[in-house]
């Protein structure tokens, strides 16, 4: 009943912001900062409520898991600026690409989420697996240079659909495919749009792992992961105007999946409380965004969304 009650809660958001989306083309920062507040205060009190049905271990649990989510889901939104940099969409087409992105990974991590719970169940060695490849994701973030234009230009997904499908050189408006001379030829809008959702499954790889090392439970992880994504759309706008002043957020991002891998790797040695475990991802999270503030970048930033500058 509990699942049945969230979805319709989560149907309910995406109509919601289909709604405003009639009603608006693009989010100014002020409209995108406040709808993102209203998206973290619906995850803050749906935790406080499974704390009150479920127990405080539970609820830290969530939160835990939430910050988690959330704080990766921002790695996303790195690549959402460097492809829509790179293939030039318009800005009144952004909002229309990222609410079917959003759709797209909401179904995906629903099936991976509880497939991968269902995995768990059965092969238990499977959580020391997921420790290695978050390590081992947390060591490549930390040495990952940003170079996003090339990323792009050598993404296999983008060579794939190029040669699979005909694409127009233009933008149709918000359209997907369009029909020429009886055959139909896909949009650049299309091939956005399936970067996305592929560059969503490949992060999902990361993140999932990631909460089941803070706890097992489907319905912790599937509610968690759902509210870090649901208010992407609008983080995305937040998140594009304040990207030079959180230079050091994947130093943190990196450090909490190193730290998470290495928690599922010992978890037959060390037991962390889920609220300690909360702490010390909030600190660590907390330190990097604190650090960027402190220490700014040195040059002056470019204009906000420009992925191709290099600081």
């Amino acid at each position: 009943m509990a699942l049945v009650l969230f979805n319709l809660l989560v149907v309910a958001l995406i109509l919601f912001d289909l709604g405003l989306g009639r009603r608006q083309a693009t989010l100014t920062a002020r409209q995108a900062v406040f709808r993102t507040l209203f998206y973290v205060a619906i995850a803050v009190g749906f935790g406080i409520w499974l704390g009150q049905a479920r127990g405080g271990t539970t609820m830290a649990e969530y939160f835990a898991g939430y910050l988690v989510e959330y704080a990766l889901s921002m790695d996303n939104i790195f690549v959402f600026i460097a492809l829509f940099s790179f293939f030039s969409v318009p800005e009144e087409l952004r909002p229309r690409v990222l609410l079917w992105g959003v759709l797209g990974a909401l179904i995906m991590r629903g099936l991976m989420i509880w497939g991968g719970a269902a995995l768990l169940e059965r092969f238990n060695w499977l959580l020391y697996v997921f420790g290695v490849i978050l390590i081992a994701t947390g060591i490549r973030f930390l040495r990952h240079k940003d170079d996003e234009a090339g990323d792009v230009e050598r993404n296999p997904v983008l060579r794939l659909v190029r040669k699979l499908l005909p694409v127009t050189e233009e933008y149709h408006g918000g359209r997907f495919f369009v029909r020429r001379n009886g055959r139909l030829w896909a949009t650049p809008l299309f091939v956005v749009l399936v970067l996305i959702e592929t560059t969503d499954l490949m992060f999902a790889l990361d993140s999932i792992p990631a909460i089941f090392g803070i706890t097992r439970d489907p319905f912790v992880v599937y509610t968690a992961n759902v509210f870090a994504i649901i208010g992407l759309r609008s983080l995305f706008f937040v998140f594009s105007a304040i990207l030079p002043l959180i230079r050091y957020l994947k130093y943190g991002l990196a450090v909490t999946l190193v730290f998470i891998g290495v928690k599922m790797l010992l978890i037959d040695v060390i037991h962390l409380a889920p609220a300690t475990s909360l702490g010390i991802l909030a600190l660590i999270l907390g330190a990097s965004v604190v650090a960027s503030v402190l220490f700014p970048p040195r040059e002056p930033a470019e204009a906000a969304g420009n992925p191709r500058h290099k600081s």
